[in-house]
């Protein structure tokens, strides 16, 4: 299997920044590769809150993480800025698969890349649901 070409931070309709922590670093003095997904699952969830799509303690409809993926291109190291990119490239019925670039400070060339699936759930049952019109609506503003 072959590594793809890193993302560009173009490739992304919505950006956000995240400081690194100092916590965030491992023995090799870079940020520790589980950290990446815990960026993915910052950039995706913040967004949702953000646009009104996401009521962490309330909504009735979640989304479960049911497959990640990621590929490292550079080390990041606190004390770097991260901004990661975030896109919609499939909307099912009640899943939804994100790409998310992970890029150092102002470079523009993704230092780690991948996906993030959510299936959503009704919240007291764990059963899949349709997806509701607002989140739908908030996600298509990122469909690539």
């Amino acid at each position: 299997m072959s590594k793809p070409a890193p993302f560009s931070l173009t490739d992304f309709p919505h950006i956000a920044d995240i400081t690194t922590r100092w916590m965030d670093n491992d023995v090799y003095g870079h940020i520790n590769n589980v950290v990446y997904y815990s960026f993915f699952d910052t950039v995706v969830n913040g967004y949702l809150v953000a646009q009104g799509a996401l009521d962490i303690g309330k909504s009735d409809v979640i989304g479960l993480v049911v497959e990640t993926q990621c590929n490292y291109f550079k080390a990041i190291a606190f004390p770097d800025r991260v901004r990661a990119g975030l896109r919609v490239v499939h909307l099912g019925n009640s899943s939804v698969r994100y790409e998310v670039g992970i890029f150092r400070n102002d470079e523009t060339e993704a230092a780690a890349q991948g996906h993030f699936v959510h299936v959503y759930v009704d919240r007291a049952s764990n059963k899949p649901v349709k997806l509701p019109e607002t989140l739908k609506g908030v996600l298509e503003k990122l469909k690539q």
